[in-house]
């Protein structure tokens, strides 16, 4: 599933070609580039809960939140491990992301099925987020260059 987020992501979203919009047409393109029936409709899913996350009046994307700690359950731990973790507490340190986006964000993870997640992969998860997440297209810019840039090497300018 997490193959089909990727080969959308890059093959609309991030190349700013229009998404087609009837899924039948998806589906039949997903199926010919070799993806299986039942992981593309899983994929599908995964996306429209993404979409709804933006809507919907979630108790965790309240106001009243902004200076909690994050605890992680027994099973975000097993999916997302130390470094996905740290990696997160430090997007929200340097806010790429905001307290909602990055529950947003383990929302999803959480909703893939992969037993575990590794940094690479998280951080296309939290891309796909901030550009589906209204008013976030600044994070979503310095995400993008925290992913694509190349370190020359050097550690001072």
């Amino acid at each position: 599933m997490f193959d089909i987020l990727m080969y959308l992501f890059e093959n609309y979203v991030h190349s700013e070609v229009e998404l087609m919009v009837d899924e039948d047409e998806l589906t039949k393109e997903l199926t010919r580039a070799g993806f299986h029936q039942s992981e593309i409709l899983k994929a599908l899913s995964w996306l429209e809960r993404l979409a709804a996350l933006q809507e919907s009046e979630t108790p965790y994307l309240t106001a009243s939140n902004k200076n909690s700690f994050r605890i992680y359950t027994a099973d975000e731990m097993d999916k997302l491990d130390v470094e996905c973790r740290g990696f997160l507490f430090f997007l929200e340190q340097v806010n790429v992301l905001s307290f909602e986006t990055r529950e947003m964000v383990i929302d999803r993870v959480m909703e893939l099925d992969e037993p575990t997640l590794v940094l690479e992969d998280l951080k296309w998860v939290i891309l796909m987020v901030l550009f589906n997440a209204p008013g976030n297209e600044s994070a979503y810019a310095q995400m993008e260059d925290l992913i694509f840039e190349q370190p020359d090497g050097r550690l001072h300018s």
